[in-house]
């Protein structure tokens, strides 16, 4: 109700309280997950999915959405476990989530901007990257042939 009525703020108040007593209620965890989102606090949100994925974890859009979250938090740590998350949901989808294929290219190239200069241990093998720009390219093929070539460049501007 504090939601609908625009108090953002009194809804995540109520909404921690809640959850304080009915911490299993996915619904909720998802609704202040939703809050956090459109306010930016993405800390928070992504918090909300961890639990939802603790809950569900057999539920592609909670790894998509939180794999998301944390691309957008950035940092080498956040980048990396986004990947591992953009790659389960590609595992739980059977390949079949262009989001998920896209956040992987992302991903690695954001990581390896980051990685520039460091060690050969700390940077990341192109196999799944150039495995998932593949796909990609086949499904555009497929799907969406007039618009192929303004996916391969911008795959050629993430140096892929």
């Amino acid at each position: 109700m504090a939601k609908a009525q625009g108090n953002i703020s009194v809804a995540i108040e109520w909404l921690n309280k809640y959850l304080e007593i009915f911490m299993a209620d996915h619904d909720a965890w998802r609704e202040l997950a939703d809050i956090y989102l459109s306010l930016q606090m993405y800390k928070q949100a992504a918090f909300c999915y961890e639990e939802l994925l603790l809950s569900h974890p057999t539920v592609p859009l909670y790894h998509l959405t939180y794999a998301d979250v944390l691309y957008t938090l950035g940092g080498l740590e956040n980048l990396q476990t986004a990947k591992k998350y953009y790659a389960s949901t590609i595992d739980l989808t059977g390949g079949k989530n262009t989001r998920a294929l896209l956040g992987i290219c992302l991903c690695t190239s954001a990581i390896a901007r980051l990685s520039k200069g460091r060690s050969k241990e700390d940077k990341e093998s192109p196999e799944l990257q150039s495995l998932a720009a593949k796909v990609l390219e086949k499904e555009y093929k497929q799907r969406a042939a007039d618009k192929l070539g303004l996916l391969t460049s911008a795959l050629r501007s993430l140096k892929i």
